[in-house]
């Protein structure tokens, strides 16, 4: 029997950068983000084209019971007094759970079930995050520096934005130079 020695994919822990397999590229722009952020008045004064975050993932085939795994590259900045964040989602099969890691720059990890009860987790270079299913998440960016962080989920378990049209229940704003939760009001 003549065993096959194969280089497997590879991530650099520093900066976040995958290679060895072919990847998929998707930027999310700030005109992307529209109702997002609390602040729409500010929202408006950016360039539509700007990119808030990059997700890079191996493009690895899906069949049920795979995973994919990702790195999402978070940029600095703010809209108003609130920081860059990813959209956040549930899962569209909602009991799929996923890992995060932090690789590089700090920020936050918004986790908030279908209720509406919120908890936030520190992310920084060596954190893990075990995300359980039914459970939204969203990383937002407290930082100067863009925060990077790996995800590693099931293929089957899509992705609803739409559960969350009206937003999570907490928000983090810049306040006194900290980072600040804010209880979310209502329009």
């Amino acid at each position: 029997m003549h065993t096959l020695i194969t280089q497997p994919p590879q991530v650099a822990w520093a900066s976040g950068l995958l290679s060895g397999a072919p990847l998929i590229h998707k930027s999310t722009r700030i005109a992307d983000l529209n109702g997002v952020f609390a602040d729409r008045n500010a929202w408006r004064e950016f360039d539509p084209q700007q990119v808030v975050y990059d997700v890079e993932m191996f493009d690895s085939p899906s069949p049920e019971g795979a995973l994919y795994t990702g790195v999402t590259h978070l940029q600095p900045g703010k809209v108003g007094d609130e920081y860059f964040m990813t959209r956040g989602h549930f899962h569209a099969r909602r009991e799929q759970g996923e890992v995060y890691c932090g690789l590089r720059g700090t920020g936050y990890l918004l986790l908030q079930d279908a209720q509406g009860e919120a908890r936030i987790e520190h992310v920084f270079p060596g954190s893990v995050h075990i995300i359980p299913g039914f459970t939204a998440h969203r990383l937002i960016n407290t930082a100067s520096e863009v925060l990077s962080a790996l995800a590693v989920w099931p293929s089957a378990a899509g992705h609803d934005y739409a559960a969350l049209a009206q937003g999570f229940s907490v928000r983090v704003i810049e306040q006194g130079g900290q980072a600040r939760v804010q209880e979310k009001t209502h329009d």
